[in-house]
């Protein structure tokens, strides 16, 4: 009887640890499937060695890249899309030294390796690192509005198959070539999107070519054991979440005058001279606010281990800047949010969150200079104390519980993924 070849996926992020630690997540499963592994970094390789030593079975390679010429760009994606795109002659060159590589994965902002992988004739599908409902929005969207100056109308309510309507002020940057990849990964489960899902496989979303295969993959995370706990409120915004310090004002007298016990991530304000410095707390929150929330409040500079602190049985509500990772840390974790995006397509997936999925509720004003203290304190006291919250929890409850069968053997994206590599 002959012996099956080992399959080979090359894994290739995007730029950023919000891109990276999902592909590690998605190289962890398909290790446990039996496919060898290579993640192809761009960027420093002096996390190379750490990465190898947490991630046992992964091979881990470094792409160097030229400078790209630049150091102004208008949105940090234009910079991203701009070194990718540098190094596709690294990854040509590495994809061609290896023996035999079964399938290209790579991250929504990687267009451009898409040439790479025709070149060489290696089957290559997205790992679509956000919400599913921002696929079908992103592929639906040059049909829907060819050549709009979305900008030119922000309040536009803007309407695309399975999901809800979205403002054009809260669409995020897409990519017309995505239709080009033999199919996407998503970390995202059938249940939580179904709609999408439903437009998506219907061919909805590409009216006038074939849709590529989806196949739903998630949740990376595991679910957690417990659910909403009794009251305390954690606020922590991404790697990349800043606010002025006008806005961190605001935000201190909300939690200080909702009365609840919270733990808060603060980063330097935008306007501080270096990022690099660990926060002035007692310059940036108002005058006493830290010690007149000592025995209820902690502020944290910079990180705290969200997970861990999500799946902790006390965290009652989650403040997040609506990254598809910490959304569905959140959802995993049974832990309603409040819903605060900052840029790109947080804003989507804010509305996928509200009105679609019903996990959490939207700070209202996020859009605008300046959201007051009053907003943040009612709708932390609208999850923590009000009917309206404790049916969030019970949602939750149920998401999670959906969560933990989707992974079962049998489960839809245990399927999803058995099918993916048949495919192979």
């Amino acid at each position: 009887m002959a012996i099956e070849k080992q399959k080979t996926a090359v894994l290739y992020p995007s730029l950023g640890v919000g891109h990276l630690n999902p592909m590690i997540e998605l190289a962890k499963v398909l290790l446990r499937r039996g496919v060898a592994v290579v993640i192809a970094i761009v960027g420093s390789p002096d996390a190379i060695g750490r990465l190898a030593a947490a991630s046992p079975g992964i091979t881990f390679r470094h792409l160097p890249v030229p400078p790209t010429g630049s150091d102004h760009y208008s949105h940090p994606i234009m910079r991203t899309i701009d070194v990718l795109r540098a190094a596709n002659p690294a990854l040509r060159g590495f994809l061609h030294a290896l023996p035999g590589v079964d399938a290209l994965v790579v991250d929504m902002f990687c267009t451009d390796a898409l040439d790479v992988a025709a070149e060489l004739g290696v089957p290559a599908c997205f790992f679509f690192t956000s919400a599913l409902a921002d696929l079908a929005v992103m592929l639906h969207l040059p049909y829907n509005f060819p050549a709009a100056p979305l900008k030119d109308m922000p309040e536009t309510a803007l309407r695309f198959p399975g999901v809800p309507a979205i403002r054009a002020m809260d669409m995020a940057t897409t990519c017309a070539r995505m239709p080009e990849a033999r199919g996407f990964l998503v970390n995202s489960f059938d249940w939580l999107e179904a709609r999408a899902l439903e437009a998506l496989r219907r061919g909805l979303c590409t009216p006038h070519r074939p849709t590529p295969p989806v196949y739903c993959i998630g949740p990376l995370v595991l679910p957690a054991n417990t659910g909403a706990g009794p009251g305390v409120v954690f606020l922590s915004f991404g790697s990349m979440g800043t606010f002025p310090a006008a806005q961190l004002r605001e935000m201190a007298r909300g939690l200080e005058n909702s009365g609840h016990r919270f733990l808060w991530v603060v980063r330097n304000p935008p306007e501080h001279p270096c990022e690099s410095l660990e926060p002035d707390m007692e310059a940036l929150l108002p005058g006493g606010f830290l010690d007149r929330t000592r025995e209820r409040g902690m502020v944290v500079m910079n990180w705290a281990p969200q997970m861990e602190v999500l799946q902790h049985d006390a965290v009652g509500a989650f403040v997040t800047h609506c990254g598809w990772n910490s959304a569905l840390e959140g959802i995993v974790s049974g832990v309603p949010m409040v819903c605060w995006p900052l840029y790109s397509e947080q804003r989507m997936n804010k509305v996928h969150m509200v009105e679609e999925m019903k996990v959490g509720v939207v700070v209202e004003g996020y859009e605008k200079e300046l959201v007051k203290a009053e907003e943040l304190e009612a709708k932390v006291r609208l999850v923590l104390e009000s009917e309206e919250g404790k049916k969030l929890r019970e949602r939750l409850v149920m998401a999670r519980e959906m969560a933990v069968d989707a992974l079962k053997d049998g489960g839809s994206s245990d399927v999803a993924l058995d099918e993916f590599l048949n495919g192979l």
